[in-house]
């Protein structure tokens, strides 16, 4: 009998110490995924909507339960030097397997190559520059990139304003702006619109003051003027624009999307801006009218904008493909990296950001663009 005792008493030890390690090793193979990107400064609106989207679709994918992400992201500042790549290495001391960001252009071309040197799958909400995805095998793009963009905006303005007069101001010390302008201008040579201003440019350093870009397409007689830059800029052109008592049409990219929660800023002067995005949070499908939802009751009420809704998909593109390659925590970074490069070879994703999305040997993904209008202080769908 004492020996059965001790028998009985050897074996519940062992299937003890087993559901221990079962337990651990359950603990472990959350797969981490990291997200840099500006959570304060003057982009932070881009920032603190991606990594809000992208919370929601990691609580949804946990409450499933199966693979489980363990998430988390660094404040980048949309520095596109030391603190972006400062923002990284803290990301990959903390053992990040998969990169989901940066959030703007200047960061992901900042970091893109030490992914490529680390093996990191990176898939960026909303960096939309050709040179980010170009920079290796690994780098993958969640928005359509800027030439596209800007391509785009041409055509659309060619089918709505064919007869306009139309100027052009951009920012032309950053990336995301000039790749866009090169789109817009080549496609608007080959369609024949009517650009009298496009060099109505300023940099970093000066755009604190935009009123002479503003003033040359003003005396030029330029009705319809395209800004693809960020909504901080814009709100300043849109303001001085209405203290001249000029009154075109206003064309903006995705970057214009935050520019009715620009804090000081009189939105009523952004009655009628038209701009670019594949998101419109007043769809009315289940997954758009859930997730505003649940975005709204995360931040206040604040309705989520594109960039919400490309963290969103982000995250969703990157577990879905995971579970097909059948990763997780336990896979080495460089595995996971060769095994979801295949898997976004091949796949497509329906997201809240477009239906049937892919991407091409570049990392280049294809999705259309839609364009909005601003009509009572909210977007509406163009017409």
């Amino acid at each position: 009998m004492k020996k059965f005792v001790a028998l009985l008493l050897a074996c519940l030890m062992v299937v003890g110490m087993l559901a221990g390690c079962g337990s651990s090793k359950s603990k472990n193979t959350a797969l981490k995924i990291g997200l840099s990107g500006p959570m304060t400064g003057g982009a932070s609106e881009y920032g603190l909507a991606v990594r809000g989207g992208m919370e929601i679709a990691v609580a949804e994918i946990n409450a499933k339960g199966g693979l489980q992400i363990e998430f988390k992201s660094e404040d980048d500042e949309a520095d596109g030097s030391d603190k972006a790549v400062s923002a990284y290495n803290s990301l990959k001391d903390w053992g990040m397997q998969i990169l989901a960001g940066a959030v703007t252009t200047g960061s992901s071309l900042a970091i893109a190559a030490e992914t490529v040197n680390d093996g990191i799958f990176m898939l960026t909400p909303s960096a939309s520059a050709v040179d980010v995805a170009m920079t290796g095998s690994n780098v993958y793009q969640m928005c359509f990139t800027d030439p596209n963009q800007g391509a785009s905006a041409a055509e659309l303005m060619k089918n709505k304003w064919p007869d306009a007069t139309i100027g052009v101001i951009y920012d032309s010390s950053d990336a995301y702006s000039t790749g866009i302008v090169d789109g817009f201008l080549t496609k608007a040579s080959e369609l024949g619109l009517n650009v009298a201003v496009d060099d109505a440019a300023f940099t970093a350093d000066n755009k604190a003051d935009l009123s002479t870009q503003v003033n040359m397409c003003k005396d030029a007689g330029c009705d319809l003027v395209f800004l693809p830059f960020y909504y901080t800029e814009a709100a300043q052109v849109l303001t001085y624009a209405n203290t001249v008592g000029y009154a075109p049409t206003f064309f903006g990219c995705d970057g214009m999307d935050g520019i009715l929660n620009v804090e000081g800023f009189d939105t009523s002067l952004a009655e009628g801006l038209v701009l670019m995005t594949p998101f419109d949070a007043n769809a009315t499908d289940d997954a758009t009218v859930k997730f505003v939802e649940q975005f709204k009751a995360n931040n206040g009420g604040k309705v989520p904008n594109q960039f919400a809704a490309d963290g969103y998909d982000v995250i969703y593109a990157l577990y879905n493909a995971c579970v097909a390659a059948d990763v997780d925590g336990s896979t080495p970074a460089a595995d996971v990296c060769a095994a979801l490069q295949k898997q976004f070879a091949t796949m497509k994703v329906d997201g809240l950001t477009g239906k049937g999305m892919t991407w091409d040997a570049n990392g280049m993904i294809s999705k259309a663009p839609a364009a909005m209008v601003v009509t009572g202080g909210a977007y509406t769908p163009m017409a």
